[in-house]
């Protein structure tokens, strides 16, 4: 085998997990800001509607895990791709 060949192989293995550790940060970023604008969103239409206090909390944990539960399967489809 030749060894720019080699290198070449080497190379495209690190350069794969340099991009799914990017790909990985990405994703728990997009994550937080999501989950920072639901939160934000509820608290603000909690201090507009303080009746309604019950039924806005429930429907922002449902779609906090829901955008949790996306960001961790976009983070295992990363580490799956260094395999």
């Amino acid at each position: 085998m030749l060894l720019s060949t080699l290198l070449l192989q080497v190379a495209a293995a690190a350069f794969s997990k340099v991009g799914a550790a990017i790909g990985a940060g990405l994703v728990a970023i997009g994550a937080g800001i999501g989950i920072g604008k639901i939160g934000s969103s509820a608290m603000e239409s909690m201090a507009r509607q303080p009746e309604m206090a019950g039924n806005i909390r429930t429907n922002m944990l449902i779609i906090a895990a829901l955008v949790e539960g996306v960001a961790m399967f976009a983070v295992i489809i990363c580490f799956i791709a260094v395999v």
